[in-house]
């Protein structure tokens, strides 16, 4: 039997990039602090570059992934994916969205962060590695 410290620590060693995601998490609930929820979009993600850039953490923001015409918000030391929202409620189609960005980026971790809500909870999405299609299927 395990016991729940090592069960935690577990699944504390299989989290990807657990401590970028932090200060990820953490420049959010600034920005969330200072704004309020009901700033624009644009506003949380001008005030998320000033902080990337006043600790010098590399990132791109807003640029074209590949040729399917989709734009991030922002990469973030070329591992994790940062999609801001500002909306009433986080939809399926925001994570189909960050899954699109994921897939076609080949970025493992995105975070979606939707500030327009009371107390931000940033969701930790997975690139879904999709499987080889079955060869016995295929006819």
């Amino acid at each position: 039997m395990h016991s729940n410290a090592a069960n935690s620590a577990n699944k504390k060693s299989e989290l990807i990039y657990p401590e970028l995601s932090y200060v990820i998490t953490g420049i959010c609930f600034n920005v969330h602090n200072a704004h309020g929820r009901y700033a624009r979009e644009k506003q949380y993600c001008d005030s998320i570059e000033e902080r990337l850039k006043e600790i010098g953490l590399s990132y791109r923001r807003e640029f074209r992934i590949g040729d399917t015409g989709n734009f991030v918000d922002f990469l973030i030391d070329d591992k994790i994916i940062l999609e801001a929202k500002a909306k009433r409620i986080i939809t399926k189609e925001d994570y189909f969205q960050l899954q699109r960005y994921l897939q076609a980026s080949r970025v493992k971790l995105g975070l979606l962060v939707n500030f327009r809500s009371m107390y931000i909870k940033p969701l930790r999405v997975l690139r879904v590695d999709n499987p080889p299609p079955n060869k016995l299927l295929d006819h």
